[in-house]
């Protein structure tokens, strides 16, 4: 299988769009750490904040690479790698943002509407080859039906050939 973004021409507007994204998402936090200065903040809250980008574009483009690609805080936290506590408590810039730019496309990923189409497209797929099958079976006991009529009957002509009951016609 093919990932939709191989075979779609829509892919280098996807990649357009998530560097945008990560331009835009990165001018906002190298202005909010820039305006606090160190601000006392640790190596692990910068790996964190920089994860959390990082998952972000990942989501907003529609290719996550650890969650299920929902545009959701959870996600969003899997997506990162990290316990969805950071994203509620400790870093709610960011999961403003977040919720800010997923309003901005309306909610889903780019590549999510033709995932859908296909999943309906395969579900009506689905759906038609299990009634075909149904009304195979029903042949196939219909036809198992016939047969043993036919076996019945022939056993019947078989016995009756041996014990006849009308006797020929001496001929003249």
């Amino acid at each position: 299988m093919t990932h939709p973004t191989d075979t779609d021409p829509g892919s280098d507007q996807a990649a357009q769009i998530g560097a945008v994204i990560g331009a835009v998402i990165g001018a906002v936090i190298g202005a909010a750490m820039a305006a606090s200065g160190s601000g006392g903040r640790s190596p692990s809250d910068t790996t964190e904040i920089l994860a959390i980008t990082d998952a972000i574009v990942r989501l907003l483009i529609g290719l996550p690479l650890r969650s299920d690609g929902q545009l959701t805080i959870k996600s969003l936290a899997e997506e990162a790698g990290l316990k969805r506590n950071k994203l509620t408590h400790k870093h709610t810039g960011l999961k403003d943002l977040f919720y800010a730019l997923v309003r901005a496309q309306h909610g889903r990923p780019h590549n999510v509407d033709a995932l859908h189409k296909k999943h309906e497209e395969l579900k009506a797929k689905a759906q038609a080859l299990r009634e075909e099958r149904d009304d195979l079976v029903l042949q196939v006991q219909q036809l198992v039906r016939v047969v043993q009529v036919l076996e019945l009957e022939n056993e019947h002509l078989r016995q009756f050939s041996q014990h006849p009951v009308v006797l020929p016609l001496p001929r003249h």
